[in-house]
C-alpha cells in the first residue's frame, strides 16, 4: 500500500480494512461507535448490553462460573472460551486471525494472543503496567517539564512518618497507591482517625504519593502518541464523587465536553502539558493511546497533572464521537494507524491546532451510573439500550433502540447503554448503566443540574429488584458478581 499522508487516505484504509479489527473487554462501552469507521470491526464482550440486537457485538451464550478479580480475568476468560476461539477463527484473513485491543490486559493475556495469532494493538503489557503506576507518572511528568501537586513520594509505616515526611506540605493531605482506580485508591487524611481508616492499604505500599489537599476540580484529556507526534483530544471536565451516581467518595461518574470547559488559558496549558508528556512517554518507549488526569486549582488557576492511564478510558466514548472526531478521524483511529504495518507521515501540529479551535467541539456529557445503597438484590426489570426521551414534566421514557450516542439528537433526548440487566445482582458500587447526552449536565459551580438529577432519578426508576433474605446468599452473590471484586470494569 502506499504511504499515508493525510486524514483522507486514513479515512479509507480503514473503510478498505480487510483484517479482523477486536476490542475485547467486558462490555463495548469505550469504544462505542468506532465499528462505523473500521472495516472488519468486532466487540468481544462479557455482558449483553444490547439483547443481541447488535449485530458487531459478539458474547458467548455459554456461560461458565468463574470469580474475577480483574478486567485482565474477564478478557483471559473470553480468549480462552471455545466461542470465542472459534468465532475468531471463522474471520481470520489468511495466517492473520486480526487485530486485539483492550482495555486491560496482561502477559497471559499475551501469550493467549500469541497462540490465537492476535497482535496485540498496544506496548507491551510490563510497559503499559510501569506507565500506570501514579509514582512513575509524577516522574515523567517532572522529566517532561508537567508539574504535579506540591507532592512527596515515600514510604509511610505509620501517621507519625506521614506527618514527618509530608510536613512541608501542611496537616490536610491526599495520599494515594500507585496502583488502582481512584475511587478506591485516593485517602483523604487530615487527621489520625482518617489515617487509621486506610492505614492498612497505605502501609503495605513500598511507597506512595502524599499531596497538598487543594481545592481543585478534576478534568480528563485523551491524546495518542504516534510515530508522527502526539495527537491531543479537548480538555473534559469530570464529574467526580455524586452521592446519587456513586458510593465512593472522589470516585469518577461522568465527563463533559464543551468548548468553555474552563478558561482559555487553562485550556492551552492542559493541551501544551499533554503534550509533551506524550512526548515523553514516546522517549519511555509507549505509544498508542493514553489519558491524563489534570487538577484545576480553583484558587489560582494552576494546572496539575493528576494521573496517567496508558489506555483507551471511560472518556474515550465522549473523545471518539465529538465533532472533530467526525470531521477528521476518532482518536481512536491513530491508535490503530500506529499499530498498523502500514507507512504514514502526518502533520500532527496542524491536526492539533485544528482540534484546538472551539467549533470543532460540540457539547456531550454523560453519567456513570452506579447503585449506592448498601442492599443487595436480584434484578427483576432493567431499563433497555437505546435512545430515551424527557418530558416536560422530567419523566423519561423509552423511544428507539440504537447502539450509538449520535442517535440522541437533542438535549431532550438520551443514549442510555444498559450494564446491569434482570437477573443480575444489584449490589452498592454495581455499574447499571451509562447515559451519554448532548448539553452538559452540570453547572458553571460544578453541581448537578436539573436534567442531570431527572434523568438519574428516571433511569434509577427503571431498574426493579427482588431482595434476597439470607446474608450468606448476599455475600456469595456479590463474590461472584462482576465488579464485585471491588475493580472497575468499564
Amino acid at each position: 500500500m502506499n504511504k499515508i499522508n493525510n486524514i483522507a487516505d486514513v479515512r479509507r484504509h480503514f473503510r478498505n480494512n480487510k483484517e479482523p479489527v477486536y476490542f475485547i473487554s467486558a462490555t463495548n462501552f469505550n469504544l462505542l461507535g468506532i465499528g462505523d469507521w473500521v472495516g472488519g470491526f468486532r466487540h468481544i464482550n462479557y455482558i449483553d448490553c444490547f439483547d443481541g440486537q447488535q449485530r458487531n457485538v459478539f458474547v458467548p451464550r455459554e456461560k461458565f462460573p468463574r470469580d474475577f478479580e480483574s478486567i485482565e480475568d474477564i478478557n483471559n476468560y473470553l480468549l480462552e472460551h471455545k466461542e470465542v476461539i472459534d468465532f475468531i477463527g471463522s474471520r481470520a484473513n489468511g495466517e492473520s486471525a486480526g487485530v486485539a485491543a483492550f482495555l486491560m490486559f496482561d502477559e497471559h493475556t499475551e501469550e493467549i494472543c500469541r497462540q490465537l495469532g492476535l497482535r496485540v494493538a498496544f506496548p507491551p503489557a510490563a510497559l503499559r503496567s510501569r506507565m500506570d503506576n501514579k509514582i512513575e507518572t509524577v516522574r515523567i511528568g517532572n522529566k517532561a517539564g508537567v508539574p504535579s501537586v506540591p507532592n512527596v513520594l515515600a514510604k509511610v509505616g505509620s501517621y507519625r512518618e506521614l506527618l514527618e515526611v509530608s510536613r512541608e506540605l501542611g496537616d490536610d493531605l491526599v495520599v494515594q497507591t500507585a496502583y488502582g482506580d481512584s475511587g478506591h485508591t485516593t485517602f483523604f487524611i487530615a487527621s489520625e482517625d482518617d489515617y487509621y481508616k486506610h492505614a492498612e492499604e497505605i502501609e503495605a505500599e513500598p511507597e506512595v504519593k502524599i499531596m497538598k489537599r487543594i481545592n481543585c476540580r478534576g478534568s480528563a484529556i485523551e491524546a495518542c502518541a504516534t510515530r508522527c507526534g502526539t495527537v491531543v483530544g479537548p480538555l473534559m471536565t469530570e464529574l467526580v464523587g455524586f452521592k446519587s451516581l456513586t458510593p465512593y467518595k472522589g470516585g469518577w461518574c461522568g465527563n463533559e465536553m464543551f468548548a468553555g470547559a474552563f478558561s482559555q488559558e487553562v485550556r492551552d496549558k492542559a493541551r501544551e502539558y499533554t503534550f509533551k508528556f506524550g512526548e515523553a512517554l514516546r522517549e519511555e518507549g509507549y505509544r498508542g493511546y493514553f489519558e491524563l488526569d489534570f487538577l484545576i486549582d480553583m484558587d489560582n488557576g494552576e494546572v496539575y497533572l493528576g494521573e496517567l492511564n496508558p489506555r483507551v478510558t471511560g472518556a474515550s466514548s465522549l473523545t471518539n464521537v465529538a465533532a472533530f472526531a467526525h470531521s477528521d478521524i476518532p482518536l481512536f483511529l491513530f491508535h490503530l494507524l500506529e499499530f498498523s504495518e502500514v507507512d504514514f507521515e502526518l502533520d500532527i501540529e496542524e491536526i492539533n491546532e485544528r482540534w484546538s479551535h472551539p467549533d470543532s467541539v460540540d457539547s456531550w456529557s454523560q453519567l456513570v451510573i452506579k447503585h449506592t445503597d448498601e442492599s443487595v438484590d436480584l434484578l427483576t426489570q432493567a431499563p433497555r439500550t437505546g435512545v430515551w426521551t424527557m418530558a416536560e414534566d422530567g419523566k423519561i421514557g423509552y423511544d428507539h433502540y440504537s447502539y450509538h450516542p449520535h442517535s440522541a439528537e437533542n438535549d431532550r433526548e438520551a443514549f442510555f447503554l444498559r450494564i446491569s440487566g434482570a437477573g443480575d445482582f444489584r449490589y452498592e458500587g454495581a455499574d447499571l448503566g451509562i447515559l451519554i447526552t448532548r448539553g452538559r449536565l452540570m453547572d458553571d459551580d460544578f453541581q448537578l443540574t436539573e436534567r442531570a438529577r431527572a434523568w438519574i432519578e428516571g433511569i434509577r426508576g427503571e431498574y426493579a429488584g427482588q431482595p434476597l433474605q439470607d446474608p450468606a446468599v448476599e455475600e456469595v452473590a456479590v463474590t461472584h458478581a462482576i465488579g464485585g471484586g471491588n475493580f472497575k470494569i468499564l
